[in-house]
């Protein structure tokens, strides 16, 4: 909920003139505050249109509902990238707080102030600083139960297709393969899910020529490189 004004003793009548420690009058500061409550406001009746009730946050019915009048598809992956922003602890849930918190960082208080947010938030993530931590995000997102480290190989494929397809459709594509066909891992951990992005990025394909399995890589990348590289033979 929105703070309320505090109450305040009758101005002077020379009020209008009365400035503060940074040399802006009383009346300006009166203004901005009374707009930034203003603007406050407006984030909590989006917040409420889309809220269940009982629960005091945005559940998946809501976050569908929400899709839906923004024009976008539940698994679009500007959606993760809005949970993202909004800093999200539990999937398909938005709290009040985080709704507050992440539409204020977006500079947005309207349903089509968001929709246009989206387009600046994909650009937002697509910068190195940000994208490692949102790729970090995305498999966080994932663990949906308490003390969980690991994620399912079927929904890491899922993951993978949506957040570095577009970048690296070829290895994807490969990747993925693998990892149904393959027998040995029937879920994926943190530091395996961070060393697919690393692969991606520093490792040449399709020949996988500077590929070393001397290094640092994990086991599941060791043997899909084998698995390539006999198919390929």
């Amino acid at each position: 909920m929105p703070p309320r004004a505090s109450k305040r003793k009758s101005a002077p009548p020379n009020s209008s003139s009365v400035t503060s420690s940074d040399g802006r009058s009383a009346g300006y500061s009166n203004v901005s505050s009374k707009a930034k409550i203003k603007g406050l406001e407006k984030i909590d009746r989006l917040f409420n249109t889309y809220a269940n009730s009982s629960l005091g946050m945005i559940d998946p019915e809501g976050i569908e509902a929400l899709c839906s009048d923004l024009g976008v598809d539940y698994t679009d992956v500007r959606i993760l990238m809005l949970a993202w922003k909004l800093k999200a602890e539990k999937q398909g849930y938005f709290t009040q707080d985080e709704w507050q918190t992440g539409l204020k960082a977006l500079g947005v208080d309207s349903l089509s102030k968001l929709k246009k947010a989206l387009s600046d938030l994909e650009k937002e993530v697509e910068k190195p600083s940000n994208y490692e931590d949102f790729y970090t995000y995305a498999f966080r997102y994932c663990l949906t139960e308490e003390k969980q480290k690991s994620v399912d190989i079927e929904s890491i494929c899922e993951l993978l297709n949506l957040v570095l397809g577009v970048q690296f459709r070829p290895q994807i594509d490969s990747l993925i393969e693998y990892l149904k066909v393959q027998n040995d891992y029937k879920v994926i951990n943190s530091d395996q899910w961070i060393n697919f992005l690393r692969f991606c990025k520093e490792i040449s394909f399709p020949d996988l020529e500077n590929y070393d399995a001397t290094q640092a890589w994990p086991l599941i990348l060791d043997n899909y490189v084998e698995w390539m590289r006999e198919k390929h033979s």
